[in-house]
């Protein structure tokens, strides 16, 4: 009989202690797996890393979905977090209000660092949603912000990037309804509640590095 490999190890381990991880494994593995099908992947040597990887990452996630104290809970059939959707996008009111944008300022000015996890509220076309995003750069002689996948923003949280047509995009201050949202995949629309996103394992994995305690 061949040898386990040590995160085929570490799954079953987390098998026996949790009932539940193998189904949420599985939920996750099979979503990640049709999302790199149909991505634009076109180096081999860089689909293989991330394959190669996914074990890891997917054990890693599904360890903290099922162990770790949270306000909001998991939907282990789905991999994904579930929370109550509120009837409006709950950034919407931060977008272009002087006072929001100073609180912002404050808030980045004490909390950035690099790995941070930040919310990204974007509109595209009247549907809105919140991403997760993580801060990669802070240069030191200029107030501003660089997040992994969304570019450069002020510290008050509006983007420095060119601006695409119909497309609203900012940094937001987080709170416990925002985080909640962008963990949930919560989605609206000018008729307002749409169906939720599931949220990449990037973000996911964004998700497990939230300090919940730090927000009202």
């Amino acid at each position: 009989m061949s040898e386990q490999q040590p995160d085929q190890t570490n799954i079953f381990n987390l098998a026996e202690q949790y009932p539940n991880v193998a189904e949420l494994c599985n939920a996750l593995y099979e979503r990640e797996l049709i999302n790199l099908a149909s991505s634009n992947i076109k180096d081999p040597s860089l689909l293989k890393r991330k394959l190669s990887g996914l074990s890891y990452h997917i054990k890693n996630a599904a360890e903290f979905l099922i162990n770790e104290p949270t306000p909001i809970e998991v939907d282990v059939h789905n991999g994904t977090w579930k929370s109550k959707q509120a009837a409006k996008c709950p950034a919407t009111k931060l977008i272009g209000n002087e006072d929001e944008l100073a609180k912002a300022h404050n808030w980045f000015a004490q909390h950035h660092y690099r790995g941070a996890v930040v919310c990204i509220y974007v509109n595209e076309y009247g549907n809105e949603h919140i991403e997760l995003d993580s801060i990669d750069m802070i240069p030191s002689s200029a107030e501003k912000l660089h997040a992994n996948k969304h570019g450069w923003f002020n510290l008050d949280g509006s983007s420095l990037e060119e601006a695409k047509s119909h497309t609203v995009i900012q940094m937001v201050k987080p709170n416990k309804a925002i985080v909640s949202a962008a963990c949930s995949g919560h989605m609206w629309n000018s008729k307002g509640k749409t169906i939720p996103r599931a949220l990449t394992l990037r973000e996911l994995l964004l998700s497990t590095n939230i300090n919940w305690t730090t927000f009202k």
